[in-house]
This record gives C-alpha cells, structure tokens and sequence, in this order.
C-alpha cells in the first residue's frame, strides 16, 4: 500500500498541473489520465467532466443500496500553484524521493491526499466492500484558482454526479503535542475570498523630467506601504477559543491568545513565524498586495497602475466591511485610488455536532490512540466552501505522523521545499479505508 501510493503521488507531483489562474493553465487531464490508468481494472466505473479544454475532473464511485444511508464524498484537487525551481532543495517537478520523504510541489497541497484517497478506493474496491451508504472519490480541476472549472463547474452541471451529504477535503490532521496526547487539528470552516483590484491614476510625463511629476507608480508604493502595515480589527471566533483552549499551554498565553487586544502581542511569545502567521489570519481579516502592474517604457512617467490584494474575510465580514477597511487603511489616498471587486466570496462554517464527526473520531483514535480532534479555521480556501455554501457539512483532514513539526506546515503551503513523509500517506490511506468502513457499512 504504501508504496503504491508513493508511486502514484510522484506521478501526480511530475505531471505538473500548474495552475496560474489562467484558463489555459493547469492541464489537469494529465492527472485524470494517470488517475483513470491507476483505477483500471479495480472494477470502478470512471467518470470525467471537462469544463475547459484539458480542465478535467474525475470522478468514481462504490455504491451503496440504502437510499437512507450517508453519501460520502472524498474531495481531492490535481492542480497545483506554480513553483521557483531555484530556491527549493529539490526540482518542484521531479518528485524526489529521499529518507522517506517524497518532495515537490503539490506534495502537502493536496497531491499527497488526492493520491491516498485513490489508492484507499481501489484497496475498497479490490477487497469487495459493499456500503450501505455510497462513497464517491472526485479528483478535481482549478481549485488552485476558484474552482471555476472544477467543483463550481460539477455542481453547477453536473450535480448529481458529485451530490453528497458529507465532505471531507483538505488541510487538518497534523499532530500538535500536548500533555495529554496529540492533538489533530480538523477544519471546520474558512476564510472568505474577497479579493480587490486598485487603480491609481497618476500623469504620464517624460522619464527625464520626474520633479513634482505625478507618477503613478509612486503613489502606488505608497499604496502598498499603507496596505501591508494595516491591522483589520481582532476578533476571536469561537472556533478560535475552542483551538487555542485544546492546546493546553500556560495559563497567560491562553488568556493573551483569546483577548483581541494582545492576540498579535502573544503571537510573537510563541517563537514560530509560522504559528505567528496563523494566529494573525485566523483571528483578523486580512490585505496582502501581492501583484503590481504599471508601466510601459523606462523613459515614461507611468499614469496607471494596478494592484491586486488577496483580502481574507473572517466568516460574518461582508463585501462593505472589506471597502470600509481598505478606504481606512488608504487614508488620504482613498481619492486616488479606484476600488474594483473581481470576486467576493464570504466565509463558512460546518458544526461539528455531525455523524461524520463521530466516525472521524473513532477511526482516528484507533489508529492515533491518545488523540484528540480540535476543531480549527482555515485562514485559506479550499473546495470545501462551494458545499458548505449549500448546506453541506465539509471538512477538511489527512492523518500524519510527526515526522515534520507541525511549525513547518504553514510555511510550506505555497512555499518552497514541500514535502511530505511516507508514513503520512499511510496513515492517511489507513484512516479513508476505515472511515468508509465505519460511516457507510
């Protein structure tokens, strides 16, 4: 098992699905062919949906009679984000397989799962399960980008197809230790997307003439200054208090990780940039400038140029919150800048008081004994929100091993040197198998 999931996660890793938010990018029918070849022969029928040229996605199923039984969905994505090849350890691409860790891009985000929830349907498959319930396994296009042409394409033409009553997706199940044994995060819900487009206006001129010349791309550092040095107002969501109580640390750090007044002061006790980092995200809204265009020739005083924020929303900020942060954070430069809203999508939540929970815990002590579930907020986006969205309980979980600190995680999401251990893959085959045996028999 575990060596077949090795193999199927380096094949994955070096199909490079990139996916730059263009709809001419990710060429995830590369995956889909590896992954319908890797079925083959188990007996699952093998279903695929394009919503773009080479925008595949595919889906099997084992079906189960009881109409009154649980549909499980195991929601795994083939896209990956693109990679600098100089600044990692090993190629992105190549897959490289070294003391027991298999690196590249995709390799924690979510190749690793996508290819563990695969291998554990064949393994059901080829050992005759027959559920009562159903258990479908979709490996989909663009959740990189916005899904458009993946699960928003799926549910939006093809509902029936990828219909369910419970999700389970990506991130969680990374050990933390604690006292009482080790704690695995489950995500329960999300960060919205509101991403914004900002226009600033300036006057072109003649490169050799800048004094007192209005310029663009000046006003726009500023701009960008402004944005990066903001701090939304705290809050701590209950999520949060549930996460940071589980962790069982001094008293004080509790108390400081909880108070919206000295949340980020607390963050810096914890000597992690990584945990700093997630603290910040998980308790603001947050505005990253991430990409700037403007300019056409090095002689010419740029009168346009663009920046493109990644605003994150904490669940219950609306779009009108997200513009009355940005007009505060700009100052007196609100005026200058032309605010346009490319997407807003708001964040979401699941209960945890679910049958799906209950069987989680069960597998996941078994196979974890001394574990606990902490209930934890993603401060990025998954696929999952397109269900919750619609009422339906989503999750997002693996199961690893503490082979890579949990510190480390975050940092590597979109990072360099990602990279995941095989006994991570097998624990996370181990817990679909079980869990589709516990949930759905």
């Amino acid at each position: 098992m575990t060596a077949e999931v090795v193999e199927l996660l380096r094949t994955l890793i070096r199909n490079a699905c990139v996916n730059d938010g263009s709809i001419g990018s990710g060429h995830e029918v590369r995956s889909a062919d590896a992954l319908e070849a890797y079925l083959a022969g188990s007996g699952l029928a093998i279903e695929r949906y394009s919503a773009a040229p080479g925008r595949v996605s595919l889906l099997t199923r084992i079906e189960g009679p009881d109409r009154r039984a649980p549909t499980l969905l195991l929601l795994g994505h083939t896209d990956v984000v693109p990679a600098e090849s100089g600044r990692w350890r090993h190629d992105p691409f190549a897959a490289d397989v070294e003391d027991g860790l298999v690196w590249g891009r995709g390799a924690i985000d979510m190749l690793n799962l996508t290819a563990t929830m695969a291998v554990a349907c064949r393994r059901l498959a080829a050992d005759g399960f027959r559920p009562a319930g159903t258990l479908i396994f979709a490996a989909v296009a663009d959740e990189e980008a916005a899904g458009t042409h993946g699960v928003a394409h799926l549910l939006d033409h093809h509902a029936d197809a990828i219909r369910a009553d419970y999700v389970i997706t990506e991130a969680g199940g990374v050990p933390v230790p604690s006292r009482e044994g080790p704690l695995l995060p489950l995500t329960v819900g999300e960060k919205g997307v509101s991403w914004r487009r900002l226009t600033v206006r300036g006057t072109a001129g003649h490169g050799a003439l800048p004094f007192g010349a209005d310029n663009a791309l000046v006003t726009a550092a500023v701009v960008v200054q402004r944005l990066a040095a903001y701090r939304s107002p705290a809050r701590i969501l209950d999520v949060w208090r549930r996460t940071v109580e589980a962790l069982d640390l001094h008293p004080l750090i509790t108390a400081a990780l909880t108070d919206p007044d000295r949340v980020l002061d607390a963050a810096t006790w914890l000597h992690s940039p990584g945990l700093a980092r997630v603290v910040h995200a998980c308790t603001h809204t947050t505005l990253s400038p991430n990409v700037v265009r403007g300019g056409t020739n090095v002689n010419v005083i740029p009168d346009r140029v663009v920046i493109e924020v990644d605003v994150r929303t904490l669940p219950g900020v609306t779009a009108a919150d997200v513009d009355a942060m940005l007009t505060d954070a700009l100052g007196d430069l609100a005026d200058r800048v032309e605010i346009s809203a490319p997407d807003f999508g708001e964040g979401s939540m699941s209960p945890t008081e679910t049958p799906l929970h209950d069987a989680l815990t069960r597998t996941v002590t078994a196979l974890v004994p001394g574990s606990r579930l902490v209930p934890q907020l993603a401060p990025g986006a998954t696929d999952a929100r397109h269900f919750r969205w619609r009422g339906i309980p989503a999750y997002g979980f693996g199961l690893h091993s503490a082979r890579i600190p949990y510190t480390e995680y975050p940092l590597m999401f979109h990072g360099d040197n990602e990279r995941i251990d095989v006994e991570s893959l097998r624990l996370s085959c181990l817990l679909w198998e079980r869990l589709a045996r516990d949930f759905l028999a």
